[in-house]
């Protein structure tokens, strides 16, 4: 169509500015499109500005995402009598078959038209009955124009080719920002939920630990539990048996998060089902391997470390069984060498059906004390890497000669310190026992 001269000045009058005013006005606009969380607002207030930058008199936004030929939905409009929101208000929206808009959209070209009138049967009609001159902009999703803008003009004649490249790239550069947005607030949305739902699971985790510690005669037991997300595979219990004898029960499941937690909750779920009382230790740890192999890990590579003790105040003896566990680390308190309370080699539960555990004793003295823990504490990390070790480990135990929880205290200041404050990359347990 012919251009006609324009009665007001063009859009190319923005150029003519001088660079400093037009590099001031962009930056304004770029910081205040950056405190956008909403992108309903982000259109809004690029709209506004574009509007002034190409000297329009309205600006209209179609889409024809998820339509079919020749339907097109206005998504934004000076005819509407109040804003829609395109996003949470789509049911709102006009939706159009046919006419102009559906024909510029479903072309998907970039055109300008300077001598524009609408037919008054168009089903468009309302929405670009004063306008003249307009430059149809298409904004591309997975190549396809999915929605498209249409900067109008009340005079004919108003826009020239000269600029209008560059209104269609940064158009559709806008157009991705706001796609960016819509995705990180699914993302959001969608990350809350699992929050959510991963607290939930960490709340039943955590119900499955002791609420209380128990109270022996003749022993003073302090826990310390920390998963490095919000539920983990680490498992602590004790078991109140006849003749004040204590059941120690401690395990890690290969792997932390919500997986290991799953795995965690069966294993407590076994170990509290098996018939009669809990022991002797080896029958447990074996009770349990059955029936993880049975059905729950067989051919998953998931795995259970585990430890499970009955320590007899009368005797002071330790009797215990391990399955592939972290063997515990034993103070002495008579000055003797201190060391570690080691059993017989054995596969972690979860791997072989068959696998035999063993019992094995171990004596202990007034003023022992006993750590059990998992392999979160000796591989804490430092920022440069090093583990903290069971070294680190044996020197916190050796430095202090007061109560349970005050060793444990001492710990896991002595792993803040060497990790900087860095957080746990896996699940932590501790376990002290002092006769």
């Amino acid at each position: 169509m012919p251009d006609v001269p324009s009665s007001r000045p063009p859009v190319t009058a923005w150029f003519g500015q001088p660079a400093g005013e037009r590099l001031a006005y962009v930056v304004d606009m770029m910081r205040e499109l950056s405190r956008q969380t909403e992108p309903a607002d982000a259109v809004r207030v690029y709209g506004e500005r574009v509007r002034h930058i190409l000297n329009a008199d309205a600006r209209i936004s179609l889409s024809r995402r998820d339509l079919t030929s020749p339907q097109v939905r206005v998504t934004s409009s000076p005819k509407f009598s109040r804003p829609i929101n395109a996003w949470t208000q789509r049911e709102q929206l006009p939706l159009i078959e046919g006419g102009i808009l559906s024909d510029l959209i479903w072309a998907g070209e970039a055109v300008i038209l300077n001598d524009f009138r609408v037919d008054p049967n168009d089903p468009a009609a309302e929405h670009l009955a004063d306008v003249r001159s307009l430059s149809a902009i298409p904004l591309f999703d997975g190549g396809e124009a999915l929605n498209m803008i249409l900067v109008c003009r009340h005079d004919p004649g108003a826009f020239t080719d000269e600029h209008f490249p560059e209104n269609v790239w940064l158009s559709n550069l806008f157009g991705r920002s706001t796609g960016n947005l819509v995705t990180r607030k699914e993302l959001q949305r969608a990350y809350d939920r699992l929050d959510r739902e991963l607290r939930i699971v960490a709340d039943i985790q955590r119900s499955l630990l002791p609420t209380e510690l128990p109270k022996i005669a003749g022993i003073d037991v302090a826990a310390y539990y920390n998963t490095s997300e919000h539920a983990g595979g680490d498992f602590y219990d004790f078991f109140e048996l006849p003749d004040g004898k204590l059941g120690i029960f401690i395990a890690d499941v290969s792997g932390h998060g919500t997986p290991a937690a799953v795995i965690m909750a069966v294993t407590h779920a076994i170990a509290h089902t098996r018939p009669g009382q809990p022991t002797p230790p080896a029958e447990v740890l074996a009770f349990v391997n059955r029936h993880l192999c049975a059905r729950y890990t067989n051919g998953t590579g998931t795995f259970v470390t585990a430890f499970y003790g009955v320590f007899d105040p009368k005797t002071r003896e330790l009797h215990f069984a391990s399955a592939g566990h972290n063997p515990p680390r034993l103070k002495r308190a008579k000055g003797g060498p201190n060391g570690i309370v080691e059993s017989s080699p054995a596969l972690p539960l979860g791997i072989d059906a068959d696998e035999p555990y063993h019992d094995a004793v171990q004596k202990l003295e007034k003023g022992d004390t006993l750590l059990l823990y998992t392999d979160g504490i000796t591989e804490a990390r430092s920022p440069d890497g090093e583990l903290f070790g069971t070294e680190r480990l044996d020197a916190a135990v050796s430095g202090c000669c007061q109560s349970s929880q005050t060793l444990i205290d001492s710990i896991i200041r002595r792993i803040a310190d060497f990790s900087c404050g860095l957080p746990a990359s896996d699940d932590q347990t501790l376990l002290v026992i002092r006769v």
